[in-house]
């Protein structure tokens, strides 16, 4: 991938498509990168913002919960959230965009949407199963108690700002697969207007990837613990900052036993007393450099998600 394929990659990333993932550039120490299995090494959640339901599971019976549910081999995101609302609400949806992304490491994360129904009759109380005692609408000031858990309190607010406000755009899951739970980077450092992109030479140049690992320190640290061993390989981190904004978007597919993700994340690199410093750190060996973006509209792209937040939240 010559200049212009990195601009071409950049520019498929920040449209919320996906790139197929090939090959990656950092793996966690000690171990092979793990294929990933559904209900296996992984469990991926999806969950709706739109509604509330009686759960019917023993252990949360008679409380009141967001629909959503653990994905099954063989589903996309998408197919799983729509089969998880149809069980538990008795209604059909469509997702509009992912709100946020929710992970306690790499093998338990969880997918937030917005989404509205298309169809389907609301499940009463007289239609109650294994998978819900019934659905309702409330208002999102006056929800109903008692309340399995009070985590979906932030992401019915989440909702709300979006519909206010869209921070970023509408980025809904893209189907390509991977074997892998990896995250491709966005890994940025700006200047008076001016941006720099890290760039893998490994191959033809590239967008890093970085796969994450499933030691107890990786599962601890989270999947942002990748990103900083990647960073580590290639920079002195001491006297930098690192963050990581969010997502530009991801990709699963879920067929053919293809159970992983690539989550497209947008970082940020900066000096810690930048003083007069405009051109980014220095890189360590040859398998990485800093790619400046020219072409006026990926800059533009950049630099407005990059000042705005414009990206899908991840959490702890």
């Amino acid at each position: 991938m010559a200049a212009e394929g990195v601009a071409g990659a950049l520019a498929a990333v920040l449209g919320g498509r996906g790139l197929r993932v090939q090959n990656w550039d950092s793996g966690p120490s000690g171990e092979s990168p793990a294929l990933v299995r559904l209900r296996k090494n992984v469990c991926y959640v999806v969950l709706a913002v739109f509604l509330n339901e009686q759960e019917a599971k023993k252990e949360c019976r008679g409380s009141w919960y967001l629909p959503a549910g653990r994905m099954e081999a063989g589903e996309t995101i998408v197919e799983a959230l729509q089969r998880e609302v149809k069980e538990e609400a008795g209604l059909d949806c469509e997702p509009l965009t992912l709100l946020s992304v929710e992970e306690r490491g790499p093998s338990w994360i969880r997918f937030v949407f917005l989404a509205h129904p298309t169809g389907g009759i609301l499940k009463t109380s007289r239609e109650a199963d294994a998978e819900s005692l019934q659905a309702g609408w409330f208002p999102r000031t006056s929800l109903p108690t008692p309340l399995r858990a009070h985590d979906i309190l932030h992401l019915v607010e989440l909702a709300a700002r979006y519909r206010q406000r869209a921070r970023h755009p509408l980025i809904l899951p893209q189907e390509l697969p991977c074997g892998l739970v990896c995250q491709r980077l966005v890994a940025t450092f700006t200047s008076v207007q001016t941006v720099w992109v890290l760039v893998g030479t490994v191959g033809m140049p590239h967008l890093p990837i970085t796969v994450c690992g499933f030691t107890s320190m990786e599962q601890r640290g989270g999947i942002k613990m990748a990103v900083l061993r990647l960073l580590q390989e290639c920079l002195t981190l001491h006297h930098l900052a690192v963050e990581t904004k969010g997502l530009l978007g991801l990709q699963h597919l879920g067929k053919d036993q293809m159970d992983g993700i690539c989550l497209n994340v947008l970082v940020t690199v900066a000096f810690r007393n930048p003083g007069l410093q405009n051109e980014p750190p220095k890189v360590r060996g040859e398998n990485f450099f800093w790619w400046k973006v020219v072409e006026e509209d990926l800059q533009s792209q950049l630099l407005q998600r990059l000042q705005e937040s414009s990206v899908i939240p991840i959490n702890r």
